[in-house]
């Protein structure tokens, strides 16, 4: 499984012992506002990570989980993800997923993480583009797709909520 690294980041596959920096963030109601409009429990956030952990096994990409190196605090996670969305219209291509403890946004660090994952994905993935999906109300989102080369494409409702569809065209490195 992939390590990636930024100027201030290390990414890691997702892990057992992320499990505990997962129930904080997945209980913080900042950080799921705009996700699913609750936190989870304990079950819930067990039941994510052994799906995410199961995602590298299947797929050979997934969730990273993204640490500061230097201290080695956990910021959030991004992903490359085929989680089969049931949906109209469908993804036809990788799914881009990320988030970022409230404590770390408005840094910067997203957008190197995220930027990270594309860059891989650009380099060892063949599809010719990648797709995310985002709550409208999310802006800050939004704003991060649209600078990392995102562009709408369609309108979705996913579980009961609408949600703005993005794509973004494969970059060949040249």
């Amino acid at each position: 499984m992939t390590i990636l690294t930024t100027d201030r980041l290390t990414l890691t596959p997702v892990a057992v012992s992320d499990l505990n920096d997962l129930i904080g963030l997945w209980a913080d109601a900042d950080f799921t506002r705009h996700i699913m409009g609750r936190g989870l429990s304990e079950e819930e956030v067990w039941f994510r990570l052994l799906r995410d952990m199961g995602h590298w096994q299947a797929k050979g990409y997934g969730n990273w989980s993204i640490r500061e190196t230097d201290s080695g605090a956990y910021v959030g996670s991004v992903g490359v993800l085929d989680y089969r969305r049931e949906m109209t219209p469908a993804f036809d291509a990788p799914e881009l997923g990320w988030g970022v403890a409230p404590a770390f946004q408005r840094q910067g660090l997203a957008y190197e993480a995220v930027q990270a994952a594309l860059d891989w994905t650009d380099a060892y993935r063949l599809e010719p583009r990648t797709v995310c999906m985002i709550s409208p109300e999310n802006t800050a989102s939004v704003k991060l797709a649209e600078r990392l080369g995102y562009r709408p494409y369609a309108e979705a409702d996913y579980q009961n909520s609408t949600v703005t569809l993005f794509e973004r065209p494969r970059t060949v490195a040249g």
